[in-house]
């Protein structure tokens, strides 16, 4: 048994790693851990026995009281702010945006409460950097619509070219509609997909500085790979965007070169190694060492890589990944079967389109653009792409691919 309510409190205080901060029904600090010091610049015994008010900017100390009285009458745990921005003071003066669970306990008939805090600085900083992004887009959205304008006026005023002012115009309204959709589209990927990585990347940031001993080694190695995992995740999906401006721009080069089929295999199944589920497994294609191609070596192993990613991805623990190869004189073809969650089939037709998103699929990371990606240089490179699928049951997609591209066409 514990023999006072002190003891429970360093129980408390030793087991959570964010800021924590224990406060009495007269709203005085009666214990504070060293992660909540830090944040606000004080030392602990500085902050024993002062009023919670300190750690608030002044402009909120007027509506405080009444918010902490009646959250003690209701006694329920929650998170402050309740939609509205919440910020700490520090002791410098300071402000900065935080947030906090509040969690009522009571120990000897004496009431408590223990505020957990959370310095979210850098999360606001992203979420800025995302609101000027949407402006930027807005403008260009407003400077298109503004040129748009001006060629239906011109081309309205030349009456003998009326009728083709009006093909053009609404080929120009359709081309706006799309970038609209396309704008609504990206913000909502980036917002869900940097948003979610850079909390991650931001917990085990602050994690790391209280990991500082040497038994704490595995637990530092832990989020420095949390970190480079989603540090790497955000770069694909930059190199992404990169490749979708690259191709509707006209300006990929390919490079061509002969290349044996199993060199390709062989790298995208040692990467893939590293991104199977418990249980996965992959089956590699047989009777392949005789196979070579004369193409764009990166871009059959970007292609095969996306497949089998998607393969994995999408499957569940202790399944198999099945990839087959064959060959004849002209043709080389790539099937990549899995049991996974399959694609709906009303939703089929969608799937080679920029950014879409199965329903079944919404709570898997993803962009949406890797498939259009590969559709596009397989169509550049006189090549295809297939699939057939069920829902609940599987997918295969077939890659096919002229064991020759033919240069003067590319």
């Amino acid at each position: 048994m514990l023999r006072d309510e002190k003891d429970i409190f360093n129980i408390l205080l030793d087991a959570v790693s964010e800021g924590v901060i224990v406060v009495n029904a007269q709203q005085k600090i009666v214990d504070v851990n060293k992660a909540a010091a830090e944040m606000f610049g004080y030392t602990r015994e500085e902050l024993l026995n002062k009023s919670i008010e300190v750690l608030i900017p002044v402009k909120y100390h007027a509506g405080h009281g009444a918010h902490f009285n009646n959250f003690m009458k209701q006694r329920e745990s929650r998170q402050m702010g309740h939609g509205r921005d919440i910020y700490g003071a520090r002791k410098d003066g300071s402000t900065f945006p935080v947030e906090a669970g509040l969690n009522p306990f009571t120990v000897q008939d004496t009431h408590y409460v223990m505020a957990l805090v959370i310095d979210i600085s850098v999360r606001k900083q992203q979420e800025e950097k995302i609101q000027e992004l949407y402006a930027d887009l807005e403008e260009k959205v407003i400077q298109r619509t503004q040129e748009l304008r001006k060629t239906i006026e011109k081309l309205e005023a030349e009456n003998k070219l009326r009728l083709q002012a009006e093909k053009e115009a609404k080929i120009a309204l359709k081309k706006e509609q799309e970038l609209n959709e396309l704008k609504t589209k990206f913000l909502s990927l980036v917002s869900h997909e940097f948003k979610t990585p850079l909390s991650s990347i931001l917990t085990s940031s602050m994690l790391l500085g209280k990991y500082k001993l040497t038994e704490q080694q595995s637990k530092r190695d832990r989020h420095i790979k949390i970190i480079s995992d989603k540090v790497h995740y955000l770069n694909n999906i930059l190199n992404d965007f990169l490749s979708v401006e690259k191709l509707e721009k006209g300006k990929v080069n390919y490079k061509l070169s002969t290349f044996t089929v199993s060199k390709v295999v062989n790298e995208v199944v040692y990467n893939a190694n590293m991104l199977l589920k418990d249980g996965q497994q992959i089956n590699y294609p047989e009777n392949i060492d005789g196979f070579s191609m004369y193409q764009d070596e990166k871009i059959v192993e970007l292609a095969l890589s996306n497949l089998v990613n998607n393969a994995i991805k999408y499957s569940s623990e202790n399944s198999i990944i099945d990839i087959s190869i064959t060959q004849d004189d002209t043709t080389t073809t790539f099937k990549i079967k899995d049991n996974g969650i399959g694609i709906p089939e009303k939703e089929q037709k969608n799937i080679f389109n920029r950014y879409f998103r199965a329903e079944n699929a919404l709570l898997v990371q993803g962009t949406g653009i890797g498939l259009n990606i590969v559709k596009s240089h397989l169509e550049n490179l006189h090549g295809s792409i297939s699939f057939e699928s069920t829902e609940n049951v599987g997918s295969t997609f077939i890659m096919k691919l002229p064991n020759t591209a033919p240069q003067n066409q590319l």
